[in-house]
């Protein structure tokens, strides 16, 4: 089960990439030659209207293959020689489906785990917020009289305080009363607690919300590591190619469906943001060349900024084989140990 959801999440991963690839194309009225996932020999082919369409038999890329992409064509509808803005947008489209697609993940995941409200929905038996006498339907308003305005903030509030107690704000029955409760150390979740659990809601507009708001914080987390990266911060040993992807999804699968779609939505904005990186063979690659063509027109020639691409994608398969053989390292190696 595990190299079966590996494989479809590369390979729906990929479709999106190259889908978003292939309708912007077609949309701006560039020739598609051929449209395959997978990469290797071809096990399925078929023609419509001018397209190829191919699945072949390494699951770990695709393309999307349009005329004038990387040669000069004389052909009307042939990539190079429509407008710079809608090459662009061509390029650019990819990425924007793979960050698309992350969003919906990431809401989906918030409709399902709901967001929490500051209803309280049990008071644990035993616990000291038992003992302080709080009860189910308690709405919590303020925490050390600081008022507080979802669930997440009487998180912070207690499971960061080192007191040996809290005094909360509820509102019971129309007014307000003040309780004091005991504090405990959750040593399994790192952090202090009075033994309440909230009234869960799933309200679509508000997973909408939580969902973009998640998926902004998880691309400032990604362009942090980034940053780490080329700092140093951060050793190049940590980074997985598709072997370590196998090993996170087998992690995640045992975790439960709900960590194997967030998983999904993480790999998604991974090769959304990657593949945006200014880096020669890269989407993200082909947009500055676009520019720097724009401002110095024909000094950078086809066969000049092909090369560069080539070369690119040589270094990219070096960091794959580097990536790789860490993964062996690091997953392998100690199962034979």
């Amino acid at each position: 089960m595990t190299i079966i959801y590996a494989i479809l999440i590369f390979c729906v991963l990929i479709f999106v990439h190259e889908f978003g690839h292939f309708i912007a194309a077609k949309a701006c009225g560039v020739k598609v030659n051929e449209f395959s996932i997978g990469m290797g020999p071809a096990f399925f082919k078929k023609q419509k209207g001018e397209t190829l369409y191919s699945l072949r038999i390494f699951p770990i890329g695709g393309f999307c293959a349009m005329e004038g992409e990387d040669e000069d064509s004389n052909d009307e509808r042939a990539f190079n020689r429509k407008p710079a803005w809608q090459r662009a947008v061509v390029l650019a489209a990819g990425a924007f489906m793979n960050l698309l697609t992350a969003v919906i993940l990431m809401i989906i995941i918030a409709f399902w785990s709901g967001q929490a409200t500051t209803v309280v929905d049990e008071v644990l038996d035993d616990s000291p917020a038992y003992e302080a006498g709080l009860q189910s339907g308690d709405e919590i308003v303020a925490v050390n009289d600081s008022r507080i305005n979802d669930w997440n903030d009487i998180l912070a509030a207690i499971g960061g305080s080192k007191a040996d107690s809290v005094e909360l704000t509820v509102e019971r029955n129309g007014r307000n009363i003040s309780v004091t409760s005991a504090i405990e150390y959750d040593e399994e979740a790192g952090r202090s607690k009075v033994g309440i659990k909230p009234v869960v809601r799933h309200n679509i507009i508000e997973s909408i919300g939580t969902g973009i708001k998640n998926t902004g914080n998880m691309t400032v987390m990604m362009y942090d590591i980034i940053k780490e990266l080329i700092t140093g911060g951060v050793s190049a040993k940590e980074l997985s190619g598709p072997v370590g992807i196998v090993y996170a999804v087998n992690d995640t699968a045992k975790a439960g469906i709900i960590y194997v779609v967030y998983l999904s939505a993480l790999l998604s904005l991974n090769l959304a943001i990657m593949n945006m990186l200014p880096f020669p063979a890269l989407d993200g690659g082909r947009l500055l060349f676009l520019l720097i063509r724009k401002i110095t027109g024909k000094r950078v020639t086809d066969e000049m900024e092909g090369k560069i691409h080539f070369i690119g994608i040589v270094l990219l398969m070096v960091l794959m084989v580097y990536v790789t053989w860490n993964d062996i390292v690091k997953f392998i190696v100690p199962l034979f140990s």
